[in-house]
């Protein structure tokens, strides 16, 4: 029996949609997605082809910005953070809007196109800004209710930088001698496809992109969280201290 599907953050929708269901298993909970197959086909497909060749699976949560997004998708963790295998990038799709309870995909700063793995869930209503910002960002599902807590439990941890880390104090994360294990940062142990129908969830209530030809354009530097910085540079350059526990 599928799980009461997040209504108040959406109520405002446009119209209906479909989705094939996946589940999230992470190290602090369970996240249920509905994919937009039909409205979104091109990310959705991306999104999994990462997850049928598991290239998901032992990722970590690398992004979390309080009342923002919570960002994985990028990186396994062994002595340091190492970037995963991306496939080409995907064709923007800003179909949706990015409110609370969407999961919709990172990409680089002035490149609409350029989305390939990276993904982020948005934890409050970011659609002023990232629906107009760098061509709209692609919301490409929708998690259920249930899967909120666990959204709420990562934001609620002790963050190192932007990321949230586990059995780690604030003033531990301060100190230039601290270092982690992965087991202190938030694990992505694997994404299943729960129902590849993708009428599955048919009747799916979704909020349409409505900015996104308005002519309103938000520059990435001056968006909410410090600025849309989405890849590989300087998130590694801001947590040189995560290292292995030798």
């Amino acid at each position: 029996m599928k799980k009461l599907l997040l209504g108040s953050a959406l109520a405002a929708a446009s119209f209906t949609s479909t989705a094939t269901i996946v589940e999230m298993n992470t190290s602090q909970g369970v996240i249920e997605i509905n994919l937009f197959d039909q409205q979104t086909p091109k990310t959705v497909a991306n999104f999994l082809s990462y997850v049928q060749d598991d290239s998901y699976n032992e990722t970590v949560i690398h992004r979390s910005v309080s009342n923002f997004v919570i960002q994985g998708g990028g990186f396994t963790f062994s002595d340091s953070l190492d970037a995963i295998t991306t496939k080409p990038a995907v064709e923007n799709e800003p179909v949706f809007s990015n409110v609370k309870g969407t999961i919709a995909m990172a990409k680089l700063s002035g490149d609409a196109n350029s989305a390939t793995s990276q993904w982020f869930f948005n934890i409050t209503d970011n659609s002023a800004a990232l629906d107009t910002q760098n061509g709209g960002f692609t919301v490409f599902g929708q998690i259920t209710a249930a899967s909120q807590s666990t959204l709420d439990k990562i934001a609620a941890l002790v963050h190192c930088g932007e990321t949230p880390v586990v059995d780690i104090t604030a003033e531990q994360c301060a100190s230039t001698d601290v270092t982690i294990s992965s087991a202190n940062l938030v694990t992505i142990q694997n994404v299943a496809v729960m129902d590849d129908d993708p009428n599955s969830a048919a009747g799916l209530t979704v909020t349409e992109n409505t900015l996104v030809d308005s002519g309103t354009s938000t520059d990435s530097s001056s968006s909410s969280g410090g600025g849309l910085i989405w890849l590989l540079g300087a998130f590694l350059l801001a947590v040189p201290r995560l290292k292995r526990v030798k």
